[in-house]
């Protein structure tokens, strides 16, 4: 596992996207694929996420997904990008990551968000409230209570297994959620979706409110983003294109579709509406030759101070996907 040369590790966040013509088990089975040619080439982490009825995502329950592809592998790590704490119970989650801590010894990661369902019969089917996410505080603390044997909300209850366990847990944080990873001494994940200075205010603002503990001694940030790499910055950014047209057409009809050739979405004859978002989904991604991209990233994490680079590329070619993140780990 090397650190490249852009000066981090690099790691991988899959969010289990259909592709048009695949069903869903074979996109569930093509992450566990993906996550074994991540770790052949040389990858430090690959992290699942979790959503719920959202067509042409696939990737419902992170941990479940996340043992199957720790039994598929042998050195990466493996980890969730991220459960979403309000959705459930803490004491379940702790459960769920004590088992797969105990199976996986040293080789899990916790990340963990505070997004709730997207519509309201999901929120319904979930047993939560939009306001769900106020708690993610207290949530946070009692799942980490349940580790180090803290825990006072529910007096004599342990997770078994779980208690006295040490596993990294990471916080994926916009805005204020920086400050809470920094409060209970925890590695931030943060996405470069935003502005370049807010961005950093944000991540500065975490570095100088860290307070160490026993799960960090320092402040550790994961920056996430969209990066594409190929022959030509051309090819580079047709890699982009079938995610960049998934989100214009969520945006517009709330749901996603399953991700199309590259060449469907060129033909397609969008509405200004539609070529705004298709657009602006574009605005801020990584993409070009490997000189381009190792120099554009070289600057992003050195004035953002990150500690590690996790990429999120989704695109409809499976085969050119993952050449790319070839030529982005052969920057090392």
């Amino acid at each position: 596992m090397s650190t490249s040369a852009l000066g981090v590790p690099l790691s991988v966040l899959d969010r289990s996207r259909t592709r048009q013509g695949e069903s869903e088990p074979e996109a569930l089975r093509q992450t566990v694929r993906f996550a074994q040619q991540a770790e052949d080439l040389g990858y430090k982490r690959f992290w699942v996420s979790e959503h719920h009825s959202v067509p042409g995502v696939v990737g419902s329950a992170p941990t479940v997904l996340a043992a199957a592809i720790a039994g598929a592998t042998s050195r990466i790590r493996v980890g969730t990008g991220g459960v979403m704490l309000p959705n459930h119970q803490p004491l379940v989650v702790a459960e769920q990551f004590g088992v797969l801590e105990s199976l996986y010894p040293g080789r899990i990661d916790m990340g963990l968000g505070r997004s709730v369902g997207f519509t309201n019969g999901i929120r319904r089917a979930l047993g939560v409230d939009k306001d769900a996410v106020d708690d993610f505080a207290a949530q946070l603390r009692e799942l980490l209570g349940y580790f180090d044997g803290t825990q006072q909300v529910h007096p004599q209850v342990h997770a078994r297994p779980g208690e006295g366990l040490r596993l990294p847990a990471y916080v994926m944080a916009v805005g204020e959620g920086a400050l809470l990873a920094a409060e209970l001494g925890l590695p931030l994940v943060i996405a470069a979706v935003r502005g370049e200075d807010e961005l950093l205010g944000w991540i500065n603002r975490y570095r100088a409110g860290f307070r160490p503990s026993a799960w960090g001694d320092l402040p550790y940030v994961v920056l996430a983003s969209a990066v594409a790499v190929a022959d030509s910055k051309e090819d580079a950014r047709r890699l982009l294109l079938p995610e960049a047209w998934a989100s214009a057409y969520s945006r517009t009809r709330g749901v996603f579709p399953p991700l199309e050739p590259v060449d469907a979405v060129l033909a397609r004859e969008m509405t200004e509406k539609e070529r705004g978002f298709f657009e602006s989904s574009l605005q801020g991604q990584i993409y070009g030759t490997p000189d381009e991209v190792g120099t554009t990233l070289q600057g992003l994490i050195a004035r953002m101070g990150a500690d590690e680079l996790l990429v999120t590329t989704n695109s409809f070619d499976r085969a050119e996907l993952l050449a790319s993140y070839q030529r982005l780990i052969d920057l090392a």
